[in-house]
C-alpha cells in the first residue's frame, strides 16, 4: 500500500481549519448561503487551486473543483460531499469527503499523474437542511431536481431562501443552471464517516457501502381526556401519555422484529402539569431501512398496533407524514470497484449499509453512486466528539488513489482493444 501519511495529516489538519469557520463562536454551526457557508467556498477554493484544479462555485452556491484530462472530451468521475453542518456539529461529517479528494489531488499534481477522465470536486452547499427544513438543496439542484416552491422556504430568522441566495451573492432564478442533467458523468463517490460504531467493532478502517436506507417521518397526535390527578381512577382514564407511551414501545419492538431501525426522538406532552393527566401528546416517527419493502412492511404493523392502542385506550390518533425518501442501492460494478481497491491496499473488504442520508441519495438520479466509509471514534456524529485518525485517512487515501488507477487502467484496455479492432 502506498504511504500517504502526508497527505493525511494535510487532510487532518485542513478540517480543524475548516472548523473554524463557524457562524456560533461557541461551536460549529455552518448553515447554508451564510458568510460562513461562502467562506468555507473561497477556503476549499484556494486548495483546489494549489492542486491543479479549475475552480467555479455554481449557481445553487456549490463549489467545485476540477482536475482536467488532456481529452477535453472525456467523461468526469465526481468526487465530493457536503461543507454544511447542523448546529454544535463536528468537524468531520461532509467535510472529510470533500477535502480527503483534494489531497489525493494535490498528491497527483505533484507526481505529475494524469489521467483519461475529468476528476471533480464538489462541496455541496446544503445536506444538513439545518437552515431552511429541507435537506439535499445542493445536490438536488446539481441532480436537476431544484423545486421551485423551494423559493419561499423561510429560515428561522424569516429570510426566505430567495432573499438569502441574493445576499450570499447569487440568483435564485439561474439556481437551474446548476444541474448536471445530460452531462457525461459516468460516477459519483462519497467518502464520509460511517456515524456508526461498525467499522470500529470490527476494527476496520474502511467499508464499502452498499445502499443508503430510505426513510418515512411522521408527527402523531395522540388526543386524550384531561382530568384531575388525584379524582380521576385509572380504570377511566384516557391518558394520552400512557397510550403513547404504549406506542412507543411497539414502535421499537416492530423494529427489532422487522430488522428495521425506528425512533421516537421527541414526545410533547399537554398540558404539562405535574397534577393534570395529559390530554394530548404528540411525538415524531423516524423510520429507515435499506429496503423499502421491508419498511413498508414495518410501518404497516406499527400502524395496526397503534389503532388497536388507540380504540382500547379510548383515545384518537392523527397522523402526518413530514419525509419520505426511498432507498437509494449503490451501483454494483462501482461497489466491486471499491473492494476489489481496498483488498488491494491490503484491507478487508467489507460491506455495510448506510442508515444516514447523503447526498449521493440525490445524485443517483443523475449517475451511478457508490460511497466509502471511514472509521470514526465510538460512531459519535452530528456532535463536537466526533474524531478519526490519520492513520484511517492514510488507509482511504489509498484505497481511492487504487480506486481511480484502476479505472485509468479500464480506460487504458479500452483503448488498446479500440486500436486493435481497427
Amino acid at each position: 500500500m502506498l504511504d500517504f501519511t502526508s497527505y493525511a495529516e494535510q487532510v487532518y489538519q485542513r478540517c480543524d481549519e475548516l472548523a473554524e469557520i463557524s457562524q456560533d463562536r461557541q461551536c460549529l454551526d455552518r448553515r447554508y448561503l451564510t458568510p460562513q457557508h461562502i467562506a468555507a467556498n473561497q477556503l476549499v477554493a484556494k486548495w483546489c487551486k494549489e492542486a491543479g484544479m479549475n475552480t467555479w462555485q455554481d449557481q445553487a452556491g456549490n463549489q467545485w473543483g476540477c482536475y482536467a484530462s488532456d481529452n477535453r472530451d472525456a467523461p468526469a468521475i465526481v468526487l465530493g460531499s457536503h461543507l454544511d453542518t447542523v448546529p454544535n456539529g463536528g468537524k468531520y461529517d461532509g467535510m472529510l469527503g470533500v477535502l480527503l479528494p483534494i489531497s489525493l489531488i494535490q498528491y497527483f499534481h505533484d507526481n505529475n499523474m494524469k489521467f483519461p477522465f475529468h476528476i471533480e470536486v464538489v462541496g455541496f452547499g446544503d445536506e444538513e437542511g439545518t437552515r431552511f427544513g429541507s435537506t439535499l438543496l445542493g445536490s438536488q439542484a446539481v441532480a436537476g431536481h431544484w423545486q421551485d416552491k423551494w423559493a419561499s422556504l423561510m429560515d428561522s430568522n424569516e429570510i426566505c431562501l430567495g432573499q438569502a441566495m441574493r445576499e450570499a451573492g447569487l440568483d435564485i432564478n439561474q439556481v437551474h443552471k446548476a444541474s448536471k442533467e445530460g452531462g457525461n458523468i459516468e460516477a459519483f463517490i462519497e467518502v464520509h464517516i460511517e456515524q456508526g460504531p461498525v467499522l470500529e467493532s470490527k476494527n476496520l478502517a474502511v467499508g464499502v457501502v452498499t445502499g443508503i436506507a430510505g426513510a418515512q417521518r411522521f408527527n402523531i397526535q395522540v388526543n386524550g381526556m384531561a382530568g384531575h390527578a388525584g379524582t380521576v381512577p385509572m380504570a377511566m382514564r384516557q391518558d394520552a401519555v400512557n397510550a403513547a407511551s404504549e406506542m412507543a414501545l411497539c414502535i421499537e419492538n416492530a423494529a427489532l422484529e422487522f430488522g428495521v431501525v425506528a425512533t421516537v426522538g421527541k414526545m410533547n406532552t399537554l398540558p404539562g402539569a405535574v397534577n393534570v393527566i395529559a390530554n394530548k401528546v404528540e411525538f415524531s416517527l423516524d423510520i429507515r431501512s435499506e429496503y423499502d419493502d421491508l419498511r413498508n412492511k414495518a410501518l404497516a404493523a406499527i400502524q395496526e398496533k397503534i389503532a388497536e392502542i388507540e380504540t382500547r385506550r379510548q383515545v384518537s390518533v392523527k397522523w402526518n407524514e413530514t419525509h419520505s425518501a426511498d432507498a437509494v442501492m449503490c451501483d454494483e460494478n462501482l461497489k466491486e470497484q471499491l473492494m476489489q481497491a481496498t483488498a488491494q491496499c491490503q484491507q478487508s473488504a467489507f460491506e455495510l449499509p448506510s442508515g444516514a442520508g447523503h447526498d449521493a441519495m440525490a445524485m443517483a438520479s443523475l449517475c451511478p453512486v457508490a460511497m466509502l466509509f471511514m472509521r470514526c471514534e465510538k460512531g459519535i456524529s452530528h456532535h463536537p466528539d466526533e474524531a478519526i485518525k490519520a492513520s484511517d485517512i492514510d488507509v482511504t487515501l489509498a484505497v481511492l488513489n487504487q480506486f481511480l488507477i484502476n479505472k485509468s487502467a479500464m480506460y487504458d484496455k479500452v483503448e488498446y482493444d479500440n486500436a486493435l479492432i481497427a
